[in-house]
């Protein structure tokens, strides 16, 4: 009797477990070994999304681009540039600052239509 509530039991802990790391790992790619799909300025793309999102989506999300633009905050891990973008970095760098004219590869994850900002994440600076 208790083999038979083992078995059942371990597989759908292991279904569970395995369903968990795909979540939160799956995901998760190396974006500096990715050539950009698309290399544009933040004015540019900011341009697109508020012109048209349904299309703006269809082209860029959940891909590598490089958006060229000037830091205008940075707090921790967060870059915002020319105001609209806001790139989540993967690894913090200590040596940019404020003002800096920047290159950011990332992943587009979606624009926030309320407040203006195209979402980035798994970015860094491209060099």
């Amino acid at each position: 009797m208790k083999k038979t509530l083992i078995i059942p039991l371990l597989a759908i802990s292991f279904v569970g477990l395995s369903s968990y790391y795909y979540v939160m790992h799956g995901g998760s790619r190396d974006l500096k070994s990715e050539t950009a799909s698309y290399c544009v300025s933040s004015s540019d793309i900011a341009s697109e999304f508020t012109a048209n999102l349904d299309n703006s989506n269809k082209k860029y999300l959940e891909k590598a681009v490089a958006i060229t633009g000037t830091i205008t905050k940075l707090q921790d891990s967060l870059v915002t540039l020319d105001h609209s973008i806001i790139c989540v970095l993967k690894n913090p760098d200590s040596q940019i600052k404020k003002n800096q004219t920047v290159v950011i590869k990332g992943r587009v994850v979606g624009y926030d239509d309320l407040l203006g900002e195209l979402k980035l994440d798994q970015c860094f600076i491209s060099k």
